[in-house]
């Protein structure tokens, strides 16, 4: 399987408009949060990526309001909203959260979520399932301009009890591109750019 992947559009149009041209070479294309800025203008990139040539899995990130990226995937034929939940495709299995785990920032648009929610909606994560989360775990792809760790616990906890092959995450635009290895995981901090995996 070929995967697309990426995160942190926040209203790109042109970033969204690569990612449609090339979904003609993806058995899949994931996208790991925050197609909206400060809660505003998510459906100007989903509108786009409706249109992909393969199946479209996104998680909500911190920025997207919940109930929006849910009701557009709804109305979509190729969209699918992952949070606490899973899907199958070709034999493999996805499994999504989105949002700020924890809750760090204090803005009124600020969707988060604490590590006791997150591991509660963690906990039906298949085995070997691939991992999709706007936040990285703790400790991997998750530092900060000023050196802080602000991944998850919940989510660092859920890559190793799962034996998760793959993480996709985002969120920490300082950490935009780099990955690492967290049990049996490779850990991806995607960014708006083109990501591919072959598992």
């Amino acid at each position: 399987m070929r995967i697309l992947s990426f995160s942190d559009l926040h209203r790109d149009r042109q970033a969204a408009r690569a990612i449609l041209r090339a979904s003609a070479d993806a058995d899949v294309v994931v996208g790991a949060g925050d197609f909206a800025s400060k809660g505003i203008g998510a459906a100007e990139t989903l509108e786009i990526l409706a249109d992909c040539a393969a199946p479209v899995l996104v998680v909500h990130g911190n920025h997207d309001v919940p109930s929006e990226i849910a009701a557009f995937c709804e109305a979509s034929a190729r969209l699918t909203y992952l949070h606490g939940s899973g899907v199958d495709l070709d034999g493999v299995s996805f499994f999504g959260l989105g949002g700020e785990v924890p809750g760090r920032k204090g803005h009124a648009w600020n969707v988060a979520h604490s590590e006791v929610e997150a591991s509660l909606m963690l906990a039906d994560c298949p085995e070997r399932a691939v991992l999709v989360t706007h936040t990285p775990p703790l400790g991997t792809a998750d530092v900060q301009t000023g050196g802080a760790h602000e991944g998850s616990r919940a989510i660092r906890d859920a890559i190793l009890a799962s034996n998760a092959p793959l993480c996709l995450c985002g969120h920490v635009h300082a950490s935009w591109g780099v990955q690492g290895q967290l049990g049996r995981a490779l850990v991806r901090n995607l960014g708006p750019g083109l990501t591919w995996f072959d598992i």
